[in-house]
């Protein structure tokens, strides 16, 4: 069963990030990466979880108030693309590891700047 949850997840991922390209034209969603999806185990509900590029919050806000009125667009359109007994609900969520990753980055970058000054102090 799990290996079935981990083939819609895929397909519901690939639908909706086919659906924001084609036929959602919010502005707000413009720049919008899906970047997972995690169903329950009964196939009822979705979370789908989106990136952003830019790190003003405001964005952030705004993209997600674009997907959370787009909702029922997607949720339709993902019904008629996927043979399943019932369409999941979906919830949008931000995915906060490109963030996270990104200031790995930064720490790493600090800590080589940082390595390279201390042999001129001994």
């Amino acid at each position: 069963m799990k290996h079935r949850i981990g083939r819609v997840e895929t397909q519901i991922q690939r639908e909706v990030n086919d659906i924001l390209l084609k036929d959602v034209n919010d502005p707000r969603v413009l720049g919008v990466t899906i970047t997972g999806v995690h169903l329950t185990g009964d196939l009822q509900q979705a979370t789908i979880y989106f990136s952003i590029l830019a790190d003003d919050p405001a964005k952030i806000a705004e993209a997600k108030a674009g997907l959370d009125k787009a909702k029922g667009l997607i949720r339709s359109e993902v019904g008629q693309r996927i043979k399943l007994f019932k369409v999941p609900s979906l919830t949008f969520e931000q995915d906060t590891s490109v963030q996270y990753g990104a200031r790995i980055d930064q720490l790493i970058n600090e800590m080589k700047q940082e390595g390279h000054e201390k042999p001129d102090e001994e």
